[in-house]
């Protein structure tokens, strides 16, 4: 019963959402969006209808329009009756983000990560129910993160989402729409005692998963404007 309960939180939580006040705020924020943002906005939006899954990274510099971006995404999402989940690398940027959350904390990615790293996220959990009924997975700062990070979340949603459909166990993140964002001349993984070439190796950059994302570049500097 108390299992039952928390799985009905959870959701609960990432449905709480007032859809019927959300259905005015996307076009309101689509309305703000340049041309840059504009295209990308469609470009997720159409994949999270089709639930085809992809991995997307929007690349800008501050002052680029990102943050606006993934709100823009999630109230579009959201406003459909649909789960956006939210995440960030750093606890100040989760607060930017609606429902934000640390994505350690989220995911239960282990605090010493290696090649071989998995979420302690089991089949059939509650939290596994969420993940699995989740449209978007929305990754912000995501270049401070190491790539053992992604694996492990990639390795988990696979693990999790098998289940539904087999063929979702050769898919990136078991077939979820993920889209990460931030900015690769900011701050790097932290590797200890590691050199230079070793703290590059560890970037979302170097990761399997990289040949199978698609890059937005965001190059508008909406501050300056």
């Amino acid at each position: 019963m108390d299992l039952i309960q928390n799985k009905n939180r959870l959701l609960q939580e990432e449905m709480s959402y007032d859809v019927s006040s959300l259905k005015r705020e996307p076009e309101i924020l689509i309305s703000g969006l340049n041309n840059e943002q504009r295209i990308i906005y469609n470009s997720i939006m159409e994949v999270v209808a089709t639930e085809r899954g992809g991995m997307f990274f929007v690349y800008g510099h501050g002052g680029m329009g990102k943050t606006y971006l993934y709100r823009t995404i999630m109230s579009g999402v959201r406003s459909k009756g649909k789960i956006a989940f939210a995440v960030a690398s750093s606890g100040i940027a989760a607060l930017l983000l609606l429902g934000g959350r640390i994505a350690h904390s989220r995911f239960h990615i282990p605090i010493n990560v290696n090649d071989d790293s998995t979420c302690d996220i089991k089949q059939r959990t509650q939290t596994a129910e969420l993940l699995s009924k989740t449209s978007i997975i929305l990754w912000d700062e995501a270049p401070m993160a190491h790539r053992n990070c992604f694996e492990a979340v990639d390795r988990t949603l696979r693990d999790i989402l098998q289940i539904e459909d087999p063929q979702n166990a050769e898919k990136p993140f078991g077939g979820k729409v993920v889209v990460l964002g931030g900015d690769f001349r900011q701050i790097l993984p932290i590797v200890r005692k590691e050199r230079r070439e070793d703290i590059v190796q560890s970037s979302i950059s170097k990761s399997y998963l990289w040949n199978d994302c698609l890059v937005f570049k965001l190059q508008t500097n909406i501050r300056l404007l």
